[in-house]
C-alpha cells in the first residue's frame, strides 16, 4: 500500500521517539556544544529547533533562550520531548507539529534557528530552508547541523544507499556544495562551516530505526563487497560499524 513522505515519516519516527529522546548519538556531541555557545553568546529572545527529533537541541538552548518552540513533523515526538522537558523543568519549552516546509509561525518571529540531524528526511530540502529563513529575523543565526554525502558519486551513492535500506523515510544526505548552493538559493549567506567525522555503531544505528533482518542483510551484503576506495572512506569495521561526515553550518 502506498503512502505519503509525510504518513512514513511519522510512522519510522512517531513508534521509535523514546529511542531518539535517549539515544547517545543524539545527546551529545561537539556539535551540540557548538549549538549551546551561539545561543549563549546571543542571547535569543525566541528559538526554534527545526525538526527536533529527540529535543536536544531544544533542551540545550533552553538554558539560554527567552522561549524555546520545538516543531516537527510527528506528534509522538513532540509528546515525548515536551514530556522530557517537563521532567527536565524545563518550563520555556513549547511544542509545534509541523513539516519544516509549511511552518505555522508569522515572518521573522525567531531570533535564532537550529535545526540538527533533520534536513535529510525533509521531502522539499529547498523548501525547508525557504521557510527557515522565512520565520528567522533579519541578521539572526540559523544553525544547520547534518550527515553529508561525500562528493565523489560513488561515495555518494554507497551512503545513500545504505541510509535508504536502514530507514525508508531517508531522502538525501546532501553534499557540502549541495548545501551552500541551496542555502544560498533561500536567502542565506554563509557565515561559517566546519566537518567532522562520526562513528556509527551499526547495532544500535539500526536498532533506532527497527530495520528489518532483510535490510540489515542487505546492507551487510553491500558492505562485503564495497571497493577497497568505499571502504577506506567509510572506515568499514567488521561488525558493520562505520564512520560519515557531518557538517555544521552558521548562516543568516
Amino acid at each position: 500500500m502506498t503512502q505519503t513522505h509525510e504518513t512514513l515519516v511519522r510512522r519510522q519516527f512517531g513508534e521509535q521517539a523514546r529511542a531518539y529522546v535517549e539515544s547517545s548519538v543524539h545527546a551529545a556531541g561537539e556539535d551540540l556544544d557548538w549549538i549551546g555557545g551561539i545561543a549563549a553568546r546571543t542571547r535569543p529572545a525566541h528559538a526554534l529547533d527545526l525538526g527536533t527529533g529527540g529535543g536536544h537541541v531544544a533542551y540545550r538552548l533552553a538554558a539560554h533562550a527567552g522561549r524555546v518552540t520545538a516543531s516537527d513533523l510527528s506528534a509522538e515526538m513532540i509528546a515525548a520531548v515536551i514530556a522530557t522537558a517537563e521532567a527536565k523543568r524545563l518550563a520555556t519549552i513549547s511544542g509545534e507539529v509541523a513539516a519544516a516546509e509549511a511552518l505555522p509561525f508569522a515572518d521573522g518571529a525567531f531570533d535564532l534557528l537550529a535545526c540538527r540531524f533533520s534536513a535529510h528526511h525533509w521531502r522539499d530540502f529547498d523548501g525547508g530552508l525557504r521557510e527557515a529563513r522565512r520565520v528567522l529575523a533579519g541578521g539572526a543565526p540559523a544553525l544547520f547541523v547534518d550527515v553529508v554525502a561525500p562528493e565523489p558519486p560513488k561515495l555518494d551513492m554507497h551512503l545513500q544507499t545504505v541510509e535508504l535500506l536502514r530507514d525508508p523515510s531517508h531522502v538525501r544526505d546532501y553534499r557540502v556544495s549541495e548545501w551552500i548552493a541551496a542555502l544560498g538559493r533561500a536567502g542565506f549567506a554563509v557565515r561559517a562551516l566546519h566537518t567532522r567525522r562520526l562513528r556509527m555503531d551499526f547495532s544500535s544505528w539500526i536498532q533506532r530505526m527497527r530495520t528489518s533482518e532483510l535490510h540489515a542483510a542487505a546492507i551487510r551484503s553491500l558492505q562485503s563487497r564495497a571497493s577497497a576506495e568505499v571502504a577506506d572512506y567509510f572506515g568499514l569495521e567488521a561488525d558493520g560499524s562505520f564512520t560519515l561526515d557531518t557538517v555544521a553550518i552558521e548562516a543568516a
